[in-house]
């Protein structure tokens, strides 16, 4: 997998996570500490997450971190 698939999987992962428990990019942006723009960045493969975002995202949503890299089928 490429650094662009890489990329594609954790955005595509993380706004599915946060759409199946019905939260707001405002609201989970607030949970992790970060601002709602680069969570919306994020999300739509504009910026590339540090591993201590994705991390805390996933603790957040209450998710393993390996469940952001799988490609959901």
């Amino acid at each position: 997998m490429d650094d662009k698939n890489i990329l594609d999987t954790i955005s595509d992962n993380i706004r599915l996570a946060r759409l199946k428990q019905r939260l707001s990019q405002e609201k989970l942006a607030e949970m992790v500490d970060i601002s709602t723009k680069y969570l919306n960045m994020i999300e739509n493969r504009k910026a590339n997450p540090t591993i201590l975002v994705v991390v805390k995202i996933c603790t957040a949503l209450n998710i393993e971190l390996e469940t952001i890299y799988k490609i959901q089928s």
